[in-house]
C-alpha cells in the first residue's frame, strides 16, 4: 500500500485532536478559574460542594439518553453544537459578570451547563474516532488522544491561576469561546463518516437505550471488565480528592509538595499514553486493561503503607505518578476494545453508558472514603482502596479468562 495513503488518516485525526486539545486547554484553565473564585470569594466547602455536584450531576441524569441520541445523528454535528454550547455559556457568563453583580448560584450553574455539553461531546469524540481511523491504529490514536487530553488537563490549571492573578474572570472566560471557535472548525474541516444506517424502523428511546445496555452484556468479557472498573472507581475516585490530604496530614508537606503531587499524577498519565501510543497495538487488549487496575491497586496500597515522614513523600509521589500512567494503560485498551467489537451504530449508547457508571461511582465512594479518612486516617482510606482494587481485579481476570475458553 502506498505509504500516503496508508496514513492518510493522520491528517484527519490530529486535525480533530490538535482542535480538540487546544479548547480542552481554555476549558481547564476557565473550570479552575470558575472554582477557584467561588472558593476565594465564598470561603464555603458547602459552595464548593454544590458546585462539584452541578459539575458531575449532569453525566449521571443525561449520560445514557444522550447516547440514544448520539447514535441517531451526525456524530460531527453532535461535537460541534458541544463545543459552541461550553463557549456560549462561557460568553453569556461574561457578560452577565461585567453588567451585573453576578450571585455565586449563576456560576455552579454554569459548571452545570457545561456538563451538559460535555455529556454528548465526549462520547461523540470516543465514537467518532473509529469512523476516521483505521482498526488497526485505534490503539495508537486513542494513546495520542490520552496525551493531548492529559497535557491539557496538565497545563490548564497552570493556565487558569496566572490568569486569575493578571486578568478580571469576564476575560478569563472569554478564553473558553475562542477555544471553542478552534475547536469547531478544526472537526468542520474532517470529513467523519456516519455508521450505516439500521435497516429496522427507529425504536423508542427506551428500547435503544436497553439495546446500549444490552451490547455491553452480551459480551462477557466487556461486561465483566465493566461491572470491575465500576467497582474499582468507587474507590479509585476518591482517591482525587484525598491527594493533597495525604500530602498535607500524613506527610505535613506544603502547598507546593501536594502541587508537585497533581503534576507528577498527571505527568503519569502523559507518558503512559505516550508509551501506549508508540507502541501502536496491543494483542490482548482486555488483560492490558486488567494490568492497569491491578498496577492502580498496588501503587495505591503501598501509598498507605508509608511511614509518616518527608523522606517517604517523595515515594508517594513516585506511586502517584504510577497510578497516572497506570490509569491510561487501563483505560486507553479498554476504549480501542469497545471502538473495535461494538457496532458503530451503538457506540454513543455504549460509551455514555460507561461515562454514567463512572459519574455514579465518585458520590457513592465519596460517602465512605470521607469518614473512613476522617476517623481512620487518610493513609487507611488509600490502603483499603489498594486491596479492594487487587481483590476486584483477580476476581474479574478469573472470570474473564474462563469466558474466554
Amino acid at each position: 500500500m502506498d505509504p500516503k495513503a496508508k496514513n492518510a488518516w493522520k491528517r484527519g485525526f490530529f486535525t480533530l485532536a490538535s482542535g480538540q486539545a487546544f479548547s480542552l486547554i481554555g476549558s481547564s484553565a476557565v473550570q479552575f478559574t470558575l472554582i477557584w473564585w467561588l472558593a476565594d470569594s465564598t470561603g464555603s466547602a458547602l459552595m464548593l460542594s454544590v458546585a462539584g455536584l452541578a459539575a458531575f450531576l449532569p453525566q449521571l441524569i443525561f449520560g445514557p439518553f444522550a447516547g440514544v441520541w448520539i447514535d441517531r445523528l451526525k456524530r460531527k454535528r453532535i461535537i460541534i453544537c458541544a463545543d459552541l454550547f461550553i463557549g456560549l455559556c462561557a460568553a453569556v457568563f461574561a457578560v452577565l459578570f461585567l453588567f451585573m453583580d453576578v450571585p455565586h448560584w449563576v456560576a455552579c450553574a454554569v459548571l452545570g451547563l457545561r456538563a451538559v455539553g460535555n455529556v454528548f461531546h465526549t462520547p461523540a469524540i470516543s465514537a467518532a474516532l473509529p469512523m476516521i481511523v483505521p482498526e488497526q491504529e485505534l490503539v495508537r490514536a486513542n494513546g495520542w488522544t490520552q496525551f493531548f487530553q492529559s497535557g491539557a488537563f496538565m497545563l490548564g490549571p497552570v493556565l487558569g491561576a496566572a490568569l486569575y492573578a493578571a486578568l478580571p474572570l469576564p476575560f478569563i472566560m472569554l478564553i473558553d469561546v475562542g477555544g471553542a471557535a478552534v475547536a469547531s472548525i478544526c472537526t468542520g474541516l474532517v470529513k467523519i463518516p456516519d455508521p450505516k444506517p439500521q435497516r429496522q424502523e427507529r425504536q423508542r428511546l427506551l428500547s435503544e437505550l436497553k439495546s446500549g445496555v444490552e451490547v455491553i452484556l452480551t459480551d462477557k468479557k466487556l461486561s465483566t471488565l465493566m461491572f470491575a472498573s465500576t467497582a474499582c472507581m468507587l474507590f479509585i475516585l476518591p482517591l482525587s480528592s484525598l491527594y493533597p490530604l495525604m500530602s498535607s496530614d500524613h506527610f505535613s508537606a506544603t502547598a507546593w509538595h501536594g502541587g508537585l503531587v497533581e503534576s507528577l499524577y498527571a505527568g503519569g498519565m502523559m507518558l503512559a499514553a505516550a508509551i501506549v501510543g508508540a507502541k501502536g497495538k496491543i494483542k490482548d487488549k482486555l488483560k492490558t486493561a486488567h494490568f492497569g487496575l491491578f498496577l492502580m491497586g498496588i501503587s495505591s496500597l503501598l501509598c498507605g503503607l508509608l511511614p509518616a515522614s518527608m523522606v517517604w513523600f517523595w515515594v508517594f509521589a513516585a506511586l502517584c505518578a504510577v497510578m497516572g500512567g497506570s490509569g491510561n494503560v487501563y483505560n486507553i485498551p479498554l476504549m480501542a476494545y469497545m471502538q473495535q467489537t461494538i457496532p458503530p451504530e451503538k457506540q454513543g449508547r455504549a460509551f455514555s453508558l460507561m461515562g454514567s457508571l463512572m459519574s455514579l461511582a465518585m458520590p457513592l465512594g465519596l460517602m465512605v472514603a470521607g469518614p473512613a479518612a476522617e476517623y481512620g486516617g487518610v493513609e487507611l482510606w488509600f490502603f483499603l482502596s489498594g486491596a479492594a482494587i487487587i481483590l476486584i481485579t483477580a476476581v474479574s481476570m478469573l472470570i474473564t479468562a474462563r469466558a474466554g475458553r
